[in-house]
């Protein structure tokens, strides 16, 4: 399949070589000409401009960090009006329902061009591995369409139809807003815990034992614990955009925010302090900070013994 490839960042970078890797056309684009050495060595092509990405396309994959910078692109950037007809948009930035559909407004409906919202989970190792979660929305035909790609860079049994155009990006969003909820809600507990006098490896025991365990207790926050890795892989910038996206969506809605928006600032002030670069799990320090010591496992207590 001729695909075009815009985003070579954390995630992008992954995904694209495991297109390329499956016997795909690729060409690729990104806003810095160095991200792409290592696709254009294994065959790829480079394209100037985000037009040029995507005027031969058949599938067209933007991976962006951004609402703003998807309309850039495929706005003001020209790949959506270089795309021809019949061929498919396949978005798989974080992003709003409402950018995607300026976009389809615009130029995409007109030309008779159909997307696919698929925003995907896994961290920057699940690109790496080619075992993300992907959560697509649209039209049930072009997910189809779509599968021989999503395949190449996602577990077969975690690709999901989640809904009709949109509801892939309701569905990141809301699964990335739940692991931030996670992030400090989890952090604080800990911090209470430690600083009551609780060994911190028995109270993480006793947590997963118990009814109140969670995926993110027993394996996300292990690389903090460990070794002291906060994920910079997705940095905290990106994290409060995701969060302020989450947060508008429920006001849009109507729905409440109290719990939603207290991490948001959270996770803000986490920012303010530590900077836009740093780790997604950040947050994690704050409360370090008030236990008076870094959340870290003995190096002979391993999880196992742990448990």
């Amino acid at each position: 399949m001729r695909v075009g490839f815009i985003g070579l960042g954390n995630m992008g970078r992954h995904m694209a070589r495991h297109l390329i890797h499956a016997g795909h056309e690729v060409t690729v684009h990104d806003a810095r000409a160095e991200a792409a050495a290592e696709h254009l060595a294994l065959g790829a092509t480079w394209a100037g401009s985000p037009a040029d990405c995507a005027a031969e396309a058949e599938v067209l994959i933007t991976m962006l960090p951004t609402p703003r910078i998807v309309e850039d692109v495929l706005l003001r950037g020209g790949a959506a009006a270089a795309l021809e007809p019949g061929a498919l948009w396949v978005d798989m930035s974080t992003s709003t329902p409402a950018a995607a559909e300026r976009v389809a407004q615009d130029v995409l409906d007109a030309r008779g061009v159909h997307r696919l919202d698929a925003p995907v989970s896994g961290m920057a190792r699940g690109a790496e591995a080619g075992t993300l979660q992907i959560f697509v929305g649209g039209d049930a035909t072009q997910f189809q369409r779509a599968m021989p790609l999503f395949t190449a860079m996602g577990a077969p049994g975690d690709i999901l139809h989640v809904g009709v155009t949109g509801s892939g990006y309701t569905a990141k969003l809301m699964i990335n807003l739940l692991w931030f909820c996670h992030v400090v809600a989890t952090s604080e507990v800990l911090a209470m815990g430690v600083k009551a006098g609780v060994d911190l490896g028995v109270l993480r025991a006793s947590l997963l034992a118990s009814p109140a365990a969670s995926n993110f207790l027993e394996r996300d926050i292990e690389s903090v614990l460990a070794d002291g890795d906060y994920d910079d892989s997705f940095a905290m910038a990106l994290a409060c955009k995701d969060l302020g996206l989450a947060v508008d969506l429920g006001r849009e809605l109507g729905v409440s925010t109290e719990v939603s928006a207290l991490v948001e600032q959270i996770y803000r002030r986490a920012k303010a302090q530590f900077g836009d670069l740093a780790g997604e799990m950040t947050p994690v320090r704050l409360y370090e900070g008030l236990a008076g010591r870094p959340f870290r496992l003995a190096a002979t207590q391993t999880p196992a013994a742990a448990l």
